[in-house]
Order: C-alpha cells, then structure tokens, then sequence
C-alpha cells in the first residue's frame, strides 16, 4: 500500500509516495518493505525494498537519494546521485528532474514540498527536535535558494506517530515550553503522573503555516498503532532489537 496526497497528486509532473511496509521482501520484525540503510536487516532485502521504490517511483535504483539523518535542523541540495557517503541532514531539496528525493521514517514526520510553477521539490524528515529546532524552516529556505515561492508552496504530512500515541515526560514538554509557552496547545494530559501526549502534527502544521506554508495536506495516518506501518515506539514497548523504516519519496517528471 502507497499513500498518495490528493494536494500532490493533483500537480501535474510530479510523483510522489507515502510507503507503509507492504510490498517488501524483509521478514521477522522487519517483515515487509524496509528501507532502512541503517537498521540491522539482510542488506540485501533492504536493497530489493529500495529498487521497488524506486521503480514505483520511477527512477533508478541509484536515483532514490537519501540522506544520514541526525535528527538536525539541515537541509541539502540534490543534483543527481550522491558522489560518496549519503551526507550528514535531515531534509533534502532539488529541482533537478528524474531523480526521486525522500526520507526515512518510523514514527517521525516526514513531509514532502512542491512549488509546482518553479518546479522545486523537498523532503523533510521531523521528528520533534528536529521540528523544534527548525528543519522545515530550512527546508522552505532551502527550496527559496532554488527558485522557489514560499507562498506558492504545497505541503503534505505523511504518517507520524499521533498524539493519541506520544506519551512524553515533563522534561519533554518543558523544554517546548521553553522554547515558547504557546507550545503548550499541542500538549494534553497523559494517563500518567507527570506525562503528556504530544501532538507532532499539530506542531509540524504551526511550523509550516508560520513559514508561510498555507497549502498543507495530512495523511491522518497514526504508525503505532496502525501495523501496515513501521514505528520504533511499537518495537521498544515490544522488547524488539531493532525496527524498519519507511521510505517516503517525491520526484519530479522529466
């Protein structure tokens, strides 16, 4: 199953996919479509996964770029293939056609960028710090250096860990609040003593709007609690070793 965006699908010259874990050939508690370069599954499963994506994609196998992801607010340019190493970011831009940019993720968000008339694309991987700390705003800067119009950008939110979901402590919310009080809208009382439930969503969509991202679309997907989706919180409330990531892509037609 690949979710598609009704926001992006709509513009013409562009593909794009939102992958759960269907589809793939990895198995035991990688079962399904793992693309994750870094978990411990067989490198040779998590390469047949990428080619499928690729394909889907439309691109070569060599053509489906990722990045290192550190949870950081960084963000590249992609011109074509990595000449070495998959470079240290969280989010990547291009306007280069036939290659197909995209991000891991396995309970963080992961939001893919249009402006359909500049024809400049982005993926962004937010998990929370990276969210706090301002991938999306250097992502949409990123975009601008392009070409782009931040006032002409489409947005779409894939499947994340939901709030009904994210259960936090104090010092979690604490250090949002630091940051800024009215963080305090996307927190609600946890079923524990001293705990929260977090909205991710909630807070990506406020950092887009207040980048002047206006155009957004959500999946409405939840990770941990949907099991056609991986989610890291799932696997260590499991007691499992390790998870599988998703790959989630957007490219642009040549």
């Amino acid at each position: 199953m690949t979710l598609r965006s009704p926001l992006l699908s709509a513009i013409p010259g562009l593909r794009h996919a939102f992958f759960s874990r269907e589809g793939g050939v990895s198995g035991g508690i990688y079962a399904g479509l793992n693309g994750g370069i870094g978990s411990n599954d067989d490198p040779a499963h998590v390469a047949e996964n990428r080619h499928r994506m690729a394909q889907e994609m439309g691109v070569a196998p060599t053509h489906l770029l990722g990045v290192h992801q550190i949870h950081s607010p960084d963000a590249v340019v992609a011109t074509g293939p990595w000449p070495s190493a998959r470079p240290r970011a969280d989010a990547i831009v291009t306007r280069t056609e036939g290659i197909a940019i995209g991000i891991t993720a396995a309970d963080c968000g992961p939001i893919l960028l249009v402006d359909p008339n500049a024809r400049v694309i982005g993926a962004a991987h937010a998990g929370w710090k990276g969210a706090l700390t301002g991938v999306l705003e250097s992502t949409v800067e990123a975009m601008e250096n392009l070409g782009a119009d931040r006032n002409g950008i489409v947005a779409a939110i894939g499947p994340l860990i939901r709030q009904h979901s994210y259960e936090v402590g104090r010092e979690f919310v604490e250090r949002f609040l630091d940051a800024d009080a009215e963080n305090a809208l996307f927190f609600l009382p946890g079923a524990r003593d001293g705990h929260a439930m977090f909205d991710l969503a909630g807070f990506i969509r406020m950092r887009l709007e207040n980048a002047g991202i206006l155009m957004i679309d959500d999946t409405g997907i939840d990770t941990y609690s949907d099991e056609r989706f991986y989610s890291y919180r799932r696997s260590v409330h499991r007691g499992e070793p390790d998870y599988g990531r998703h790959v989630h892509a957007i490219a642009l037609e040549p």
